[in-house]
């Protein structure tokens, strides 16, 4: 049968005509794929450069870099630089002070001198008097200048000089204990920091937690609609609790950002450092003995050193206002010289003792004593309460610290065993043993110990930075 070549040529079309969407759609997919495989090789690539781990950061290193960087306490430490060149500057009192004076001048109107005859003395003849008759000597206004130079060495005021020095050294010893407390007070904050970032990490792993239960129990409850042996609004119930954790996971996340950031500010450092905690150290044996920790307290701590200081202070305050009782006595060497002038000296050199007190001053020194000496009485009672204080804030934050371990423990205990519940209900409602609404209430439960357990390990370490700081240990 021969075939029409009409017929063999329609048909060629409609096979390259049906063809055509076939290629078109693949080419459309090829370069598709081609472009999405680009930027999932970049972003795969990204993914492992992320996927490194950020640097642990323990506590103690965390305490180590803040007290190298931290800026407050490099401003607090500048105040003990300045203290220090105030003591060197006081130092030099003591050694001769050497002093210089230049007046230059116009002379408004002429100096005379007259001398009169026989000024000098009058001699047999032939010489007579000298002078014979009277002679003027006149400076003219013209420009003059005086020149004095002086060194005097302090004798009797070394003694006030000294006082003075004393109680330098003491406000450079008061500038060091406001030092170690700033210290302190920077390590506190880190600590408690910290801590809060450790407390907000926990928050986070029982919210992930918390969340791998409830797809669990989303894909339970699917299955069981499907099945129809549970209501939809069941299900959506569930969603509406995943999406609930989901939004306080999201919440918890912004906190923990927030919280590093102040951690990192703390550190000195740049507010986008990453890091990840370590665990905390075990308790001390300080921690479990109060008289050990009061006598501590005592020894280190800065605010029991600076109101020693205080009383140290106003001690020598009393002492310097007794001294101003002894004269000013110091032995001086002195030069002038008069340039311009006509007929006076133009060198002269001296040497000897500057005496200057003053004898009569209506009792002044006297009232000055006694107010230096109630100071005295003042800052020794208040040595006696800071101690005082301070051994009940360690007694307080001892306690404290106690009760917190305690809490800790029963809040674990309470943790494991809603853990342990909501295995078992979650097991039996797989099983169609128990209804839905035993598990939400155990879930409940579950996220409402695990709430308490991270409070209870948050108020733990607060107190025992708390405790650290009271004593004085850094």
């Amino acid at each position: 049968m021969r075939r029409n070549p009409r017929d063999f040529g329609s048909s060629s079309a409609g096979k390259i005509a049906y063809c055509w969407p076939t290629l078109a759609l693949l080419l459309i997919s090829l370069l598709l794929g081609l472009t999405l495989a680009i930027p999932y090789g970049f972003a795969q690539q990204n993914t492992v450069q992320q996927a490194e781990p950020p640097d642990v950061l323990t506590v103690d290193h965390a305490v180590k870099i803040a007290l190298a960087n931290n800026r407050t306490l490099k401003i607090v430490s500048l105040n003990l630089g300045v203290q220090n060149e105030k003591l060197a500057a006081d130092k030099t009192k003591r050694l001769p002070a050497f002093n210089s004076y230049v007046f230059g001048s116009q002379l408004l109107t002429p100096i005379s001198y007259t001398i009169p005859a026989g000024q000098f003395g009058t001699f047999p003849a032939p010489i007579g008097p000298i002078p014979a008759t009277n002679n003027s000597i006149t400076t003219p206004a013209h420009l003059t200048a005086l020149v004095v130079l002086s060194a005097s060495q302090p004798l009797l005021s070394l003694y006030r000089i000294n006082l003075y020095v004393r109680g330098q050294q003491l406000s450079v010893q008061q500038a060091e204990q406001q030092l170690r407390e700033q210290r302190l007070t920077v390590i506190d904050q880190v600590q408690q920091t910290y801590y809060k970032v450790m407390q907000i990490e926990n928050q986070i792993d029982s919210l992930n937690a918390s969340i791998k239960q409830y797809h669990e129990l989303d894909r339970i409850t699917v299955q069981y609609v499907s099945q129809q042996v549970a209501l939809a609004s069941e299900n959506l119930e569930v969603k509406s609790k995943l999406a609930d954790e989901q939004l306080k996971l999201l919440k918890a996340q912004d906190k923990l950002e927030t919280a590093k950031e102040t951690l990192n500010d703390l550190l000195g450092r740049d507010l986008n450092t990453p890091f990840r905690t370590a665990a905390v150290a075990p308790i001390t044996p300080i921690e479990q003995n109060l008289e050990m920790a009061q006598s501590t307290a005592l020894e280190h701590n800065p605010q029991i050193a600076e109101a020693e200081i205080d009383v140290s202070k106003a001690t020598n305050a009393r002492d310097l206002a007794k001294s101003q009782y002894i004269p000013d006595l110091n032995v001086s060497i002195q030069y002038s010289s008069p340039f311009g002038y006509n007929f006076v000296p133009l060198n002269v050199a001296n040497a000897g003792f500057e005496f200057r007190w003053e004898p009569w001053e209506w009792g002044r020194r006297k009232h000055e004593v006694n107010e230096k000496t109630i100071t005295v009485e003042q800052s020794k009672l208040k040595l006696d309460n800071t101690k005082s204080q301070l051994l009940i804030n360690v007694g307080d934050s001892f306690r404290a610290l106690q009760e917190a371990r305690a809490a800790v423990a029963v809040a674990q205990a309470k943790q494991e065993a809603s853990r342990e519940k909501l295995r078992e209900v979650t097991l039996q409602y797989e099983q169609k043993t128990a209804l839905l609404r035993d598990v939400l209430q155990q879930q409940a439960a579950m996220e409402s110990a695990d709430g308490e357990y991270n409070d209870a390990v948050a108020e733990f370490w607060s107190a025992r930075a708390s405790f650290q700081k009271a004593i004085g240990e850094e």
